[in-house]
């Protein structure tokens, strides 16, 4: 609550010399009765109505503290905000090739990614995102959606081993998943375009080199983000044998200048991520230098609130007039 006239509060202070009479002067100014001698009221009980007199003072005060809030202009404010949110289109392209299994991540690259990609989407509640996922081909686990709990679920649903049971072609199609990922975007309205292109090797299968669909995402204006995944020299790789499973040491082969390259023709970035930590430091780079744009215009109305003061000031002034004519009614 707001005043409008705040100055006129000051009347309240009033009250102060208003209490210094009552409680020095008050009883002189009352009528007396000369009397021979008092012993015989000495000790006699007083009234309730004189034990309730000081009841007219403080209505009095409240009276004089009602009106002064009245003239001070009371107002309360009701506020609200028009938000004008502009997201940002987004598709997560993720290489699911089986060198994703190898555990120099853990539990491995894969699960490590899908990981942090869980959690970068569901820090992004009002941007469209999407999912491509690529081996030796490429195609959308989910496209474009403002309903993270579907995307997230499919994004739980990609299993670390589709491509080692032959349910997609193995090897790593980099151009192929960036032109699925940009073909999803190039119809978009939105103002900012993003792909974060994730891959743990080289390009080595596809009909379209990973600078061709760079190119092609350029001309749309959507900018990439490549992050290459894994140790720098070799890792640990589950190989399945007779009654187990054998870890053999692969090598890591990222084509860091191709990943590079791409990040630089889209005015994106390149990173690399060799362990968990890293990754998601990555991930939490680029949500910062993505950020939706918010524009929040603010509004507020004021609304008259006097009149509660004012009728319990009346109500409490008939109060003590009744009161002083009744029961508290004094004989000249």
């Amino acid at each position: 609550m707001e005043f409008a006239n705040k100055e006129y509060l000051f009347l309240l202070l009033l009250l102060i010399p208003y209490l210094i009479w009552y409680l020095m002067y008050r009883k002189k100014s009352e009528p007396t009765m000369r009397m021979s001698d008092t012993m015989a009221y000495r000790y006699a009980p007083r009234s309730w109505k004189v034990m309730l007199m000081p009841v007219q003072f403080f209505l009095r005060l409240a009276v004089f503290v009602l009106v002064v809030l009245v003239l001070a202009r009371p107002q309360t404010q009701n506020s609200w905000k028009n938000q004008t949110m502009e997201g940002i289109d987004i598709m997560l392209a993720m290489d699911v090739s089986t060198s994703m299994l190898a555990e120099d991540l853990k539990p491995n690259r894969m699960e490590a990614a899908k990981q942090v990609a869980a959690e970068f989407i569901t820090g992004r509640p009002n941007d469209n995102i999407g999912l491509t996922i690529f081996a030796g081909e490429a195609f959308t686990q989910c496209p474009m959606t403002t309903d993270h709990s579907s995307l997230l679920n499919l994004l739980q649903n990609v299993r670390t081993d589709i491509a080692q049971r032959g349910l997609i072609e193995d090897g790593t199609a980099i151009g192929m998943g960036l032109a699925n990922a940009v073909s999803r975007l190039k119809d978009s309205k939105a103002k900012s375009k993003v792909v974060i292109l994730l891959t743990d090797g080289s390009n080595n299968r596809g009909d379209l080199s990973p600078m061709t669909a760079a190119e092609i995402a350029k001309s749309f204006g959507i900018r990439v983000y490549t992050i290459g995944v894994g140790t720098n020299k070799v890792a640990p790789y589950p190989m399945s044998v007779a009654g187990g499973v054998q870890y053999v040491n692969i090598p890591v082969e990222i084509d860091t200048k191709t990943l590079s390259d791409i990040a630089a023709a889209t005015d994106g970035d390149f990173y690399r991520a060799t362990n968990n930590k890293e990754l998601q430091q990555i991930y939490k780079e680029i949500d910062k230098l993505e950020k939706s744009k918010l524009n929040v215009k603010k509004f507020s109305k004021r609304y008259e609130a006097y009149q509660p003061f004012a009728i319990a000031a009346i109500l409490l002034l008939l109060l003590e007039m009744l009161l002083r004519i009744t029961i508290f009614r004094k004989l000249p």
